[in-house]
């Protein structure tokens, strides 16, 4: 099989257009073209020239006599991009392995175990999609809250109600990425992201998808939890050798930490036994603007082009500025999961179709502004979502732009509608965030706005706060994935080692693969 890469067409073009284009380049007769697939997609966006860039993988006849008559850096052999899973180790568990939280890094190291024999037990402190998709909604529209089950915990994790990016910066030579997305693929998801870049499968597939991946982990051996927190470990010299959940104790000598970046609860009982550093993380507010604004700017006047994204980033002082998690046509959402506190996000369906994107803003904060302590970052997030709740009486805080920077509660919307997934009010976010956050935010906006012509717009919407980007924390692993305390493996967002649903679910796989170099397959 040969690779081309950098076949460029026009936006309007046909697979016929394409498939000429592969012939053309590779100077081969149409009867020569065994088949072709697509292995990369890219929309090059700079104005007054977009067009699609492709590479595709291609199957002809006589393929080495074609790669040595074409002289190109473009044509090459296919390189072996699969992913292997290798069971080296030789001991024997007493118990099958636990996994603690099913979001996408627990799930992940569960399907490849349960794939290779080894019957993992996942337990998850919130409920099944199914229920959880109820609950969500009755939190949205009448206020009531599941610290247990909620935008943050259950099934799928957080990412279930977003906008199911699957984008990653992670240069992966062993397969991987592809493991994970050919696995979301046989789940249910569009085959379009094996291939589109920025690939994203939308909260509302998602969610089958979930439920899809559930279901083949049991067929394989796997066993859920539900409705069970985890609340304790039993050590015995410097040993895992059991935990404490659901108030049953379960023998355990394997355990993978998969938690959320918000399992405020576990990392504060964890803090009395495993070694946990405070990290870096970022706070600011989510924007609202027209995606027909975002669209503009990206494509001009050219229309049925799919809904426009941005990533913006801007130095202010000694502060990063950046956006966070951009979703294009979708919805600002509570999400929060604990009582007296807010904390919101952002969530698109697959079609991106609503009339808003909204992108978190946030500023950089490290340990000079919550200082040293493991723990300190983590009430550091809880703070401002308290004050946030106060202050808006439980409801979203929001704000036009022109206000945020007069320091004014604003009157009423103007141009741009409010489309959000839960209550929300006017109030001053001056009052939610620290000055220097504030100010730094409004120094970053002003600077987008040079990029984004109306970015900065006096009747943009803001909302907040955002705190969640990041865990605000790490557990610290040695080079086996093992904490200090033997058979424990931290793992994905939660632990410190992941951001976004692609990157934990390639840290659940290597904790999986961490797994089979000690021990045999559950007998």
């Amino acid at each position: 099989m040969l690779r081309i890469r950098q076949l460029k067409l026009n936006i309007n073009h046909t697979e016929i257009d394409l498939k000429n284009k592969i012939i053309k380049v590779l100077k081969i007769k149409n009867n020569e073209l065994i088949n072709y697939q697509i292995n990369k997609q890219s929309l090059d966006a700079r104005k007054n020239n977009i067009h699609y860039v492709y590479e595709v993988d291609v199957n002809v006849k006589n393929e080495n006599k074609i790669l040595k008559e074409n002289k190109n850096q473009d044509i090459l052999k296919t390189p072996d991009e699969n992913y292997y899973f290798n069971i080296t180790g030789t001991k024997k568990m007493k118990n099958r392995p636990i996994i603690i939280g099913a979001g996408p890094a627990g799930l992940f190291c569960a399907y490849v175990l349960a794939e290779n024999g080894y019957k993992p037990l996942i337990i998850e402190r919130g409920e099944k999609i199914e229920e959880r998709i109820k609950t969500v909604e009755n939190f949205w529209q009448n206020g009531i809250l599941n610290e247990n089950s909620n935008v943050q915990f259950g099934e799928g994790g957080a990412g279930t109600f977003s906008d199911g990016k699957l984008n990653t910066l992670v240069k992966d030579k062993f397969g991987r990425t592809k493991k994970v997305f050919e696995t979301f693929v046989l789940c249910g998801a569009d085959k379009e992201i094996m291939y589109i870049k920025n690939p994203h499968i939308g909260t509302d597939l998602l969610r089958k998808v979930i439920i899809n991946m559930r279901k083949k982990i049991i067929d394989m051996g796997g066993e859920f939890l539900y409705n069970t927190c985890f609340t304790n470990l039993i050590i015995k010299d410097n040993k895992l050798t059991g935990i404490i959940a659901g108030n049953k104790k379960i023998p355990c000598e394997v355990l993978v930490l998969a938690l959320g970046h918000s399992s405020r609860d576990t990392f504060k009982m964890l803090n009395n036994y495993l070694k946990i550093q405070s990290k870096d993380f970022a706070i600011g507010i989510r924007i609202s603007h027209k995606q027909e604004l975002i669209n503009k700017n990206q494509y001009g006047n050219i229309k049925n082009l799919p809904p426009a994204s941005y990533k913006l980033t801007y130095k202010a002082k000694d502060r990063g500025v950046y956006s966070f998690c951009m979703c294009p046509g979708g919805f600002v959402v509570n999400a929060s999961c604990e009582k007296n506190g807010l904390v919101i996000n952002g969530m698109s369906n697959h079609a991106r179709n609503e009339e808003n994107a909204n992108s978190a803003i946030v500023v950089t904060v490290s340990k000079k502004d919550f200082g040293n302590k493991p723990l300190d970052g983590m009430y550091f997030q809880r703070k401002i979502e308290k004050k946030a709740f106060e202050i808006a009486n439980g409801k979203i805080p929001v704000q036009l732009y022109k206000d945020f920077k007069n320091k004014s509660i604003s009157a009423k919307f103007k141009n741009i509608k409010p489309i959000f997934k839960g209550n929300y009010t006017f109030a001053d976010i001056n009052q939610i965030l620290p000055d220097y956050i504030c100010s730094a935010l409004i120094e970053g906006i002003e600077n987008f706005d040079k990029k984004i012509k109306g970015f900065a717009n006096d009747n943009v919407i803001i909302a907040a706060p955002e705190t969640r980007t990041s865990s605000p924390i790490r557990i610290i692993r040695d080079e086996n994935f093992e904490a200090n305390i033997k058979g424990i493996y931290p793992c994905g967002e939660g632990a410190g080692y992941a951001g976004g649903i692609t990157t934990s679910a390639i840290d659940g796989i290597k904790i999986a693969e961490a797994i089979s170099k000690v021990y045999k397959k559950t007998e």
